[in-house]
């Protein structure tokens, strides 16, 4: 039998993780990872924490230099794709070159979106995505001044946490009257506000941003009530968008992503999707689900490589993310698009609790923060799909497996 290709467009951390997977599994076929960008395959949470502060050592990298070479995988960075062939079972690079693939995986990721605001093109107007936008930031923020971050969803909340443990001065501004407040509901969005107001950062809810002012670099920021904000830079973090080009031009079915299986599979045959891309067929919600967050990267990756292998295993971790700003350490797990209430644990005051999502009196997500390894346990309830004992679920004293 011929030699095999597996090809992984994008050499991010699901498609790392996945071409690890397959030589864990014993594929001894011929694995292509490409990625764009120049560098090897790195994690991202670390490029708006300590990697942005200038804490890290090295940078966040998913592998060692000679672990690709190490593991015979051909790793084309700085290298573009500009079309797959499902038909042909071939993918087109930039420069002419095709690669006829066997399995094929996508995991282009996201790209952050850019508002339409007028002066966004000024000097001193920064995004992060990539180690090169962390590190133009770190050095802006090493300069010192004053910073104004547009949005407060997770990006924008800990590029602010980091700016100002460095000694900025910061201003928040969010669309919605509190931080996180889509995502977490108001009553946890008013606790990560008091944070970042009790380490001097000034946040402004409920902020249309009308332009960014300045002559060639940014001065000031002009809000639609008339109010003029004054800046030396600007970071916008409003969120990210899923890169679907190849996949749209290569006929594979969309929604909201690359839409998949619960194995991961798209559309086409052969073809998988994996990470911020791919919006996947969740066995336990029965819907699919999207998740922009590392763990469903590194998880959904060695997914993606065993069904390649001819497995079905079904992707059905239940979704988890974490977050550090400040002080404040936080794990999330669940998928709650809609909640009847939010009850605690511990104490909120103190920075030391765990919320809980409750709709139809089960839980359907909770959130640790400053109390550890609980995860599982959280996980564990919302697969229970049964109304709890509010009294023991709310007693610290009470384990949560009891509860």
């Amino acid at each position: 039998m011929d030699e095999q290709t597996f090809v992984i467009v994008g050499a991010s951390l699901a498609g790392a993780k996945a071409a690890e997977t397959l030589r864990e599994e014993g594929f001894d076929g011929r694995v292509v990872l490409i990625g764009e960008e120049p560098e090897r395959p790195y994690e991202r949470p670390p490029l708006s924490k300590d990697y942005l502060r200038g804490e890290a050592e090295g940078k966040p990298y998913v592998h060692e230099e000679r672990f690709y070479a190490d593991k015979q995988i051909e790793l084309l960075t700085a290298t573009a794709v500009e079309g797959i062939d499902p038909g042909g079972a071939k993918v087109a690079l930039a420069g002419g070159k095709e690669i006829g693939y066997d399995r094929l995986l996508i995991a282009t990721g996201a790209t952050v979106k850019r508002p339409p605001i007028p002066g966004a093109d000024l000097d001193g107007v920064y995004y992060l995505r990539t180690i090169s936008d962390s590190e133009a930031i770190r050095e802006r923020i090493e300069a010192g001044g004053r910073l104004v971050t547009i949005g407060a969803g997770w990006i924008g909340a800990e590029v602010a946490a980091s700016a100002r443990q460095r000694g900025c001065e910061v201003t928040i501004l969010e669309a919605v009257p509190l931080p996180l407040e889509r995502v977490l509901g108001p009553e946890v969005g008013a606790i990560y506000r008091d944070i970042h107001l009790d380490h001097g950062v000034e946040f402004v809810g409920e902020a249309m941003v009308e332009a960014i002012e300045g002559k060639g670099s940014v001065s000031a920021l002009r809000l639609a009530d008339g109010r003029r904000v004054e800046a030396d830079f600007v970071a916008i973090g409003v969120g990210v968008a899923p890169r679907t080009e190849l996949a749209e031009a290569a006929g594979l079915a969309l929604e909201n992503g690359i839409a998949v299986d619960a194995q991961l599979r798209t559309s086409a045959e052969r073809v998988y999707a994996a990470g911020d891309v791919a919006n996947a067929q969740h066995p336990f919600y029965g819907t699919r689900v999207r998740v922009e967050h590392w763990a469903n990267a590194q998880n959904q990756g060695p997914v993606a490589a065993r069904n390649m292998l001819g497995r079905e295993e079904a992707y059905e971790r239940i979704p988890y993310f974490f977050s550090d700003q400040y002080e404040i350490g936080m794990e999330y797990v669940g998928y709650a698009t809609s909640w009847d209430e939010v009850v605690f644990r511990g104490d909120p005051a103190g920075r030391e609790f765990i919320a809980f999502w409750l709709a139809s009196g089960c839980v359907v997500a909770g959130m640790n923060v400053n109390v550890w390894e609980v995860s599982d346990d959280i996980a564990a309830l919302i697969r229970g799909c049964e109304a709890v004992d509010r009294e023991r679920l709310l007693d610290p004293d009470v384990p949560l497996s009891e509860s």
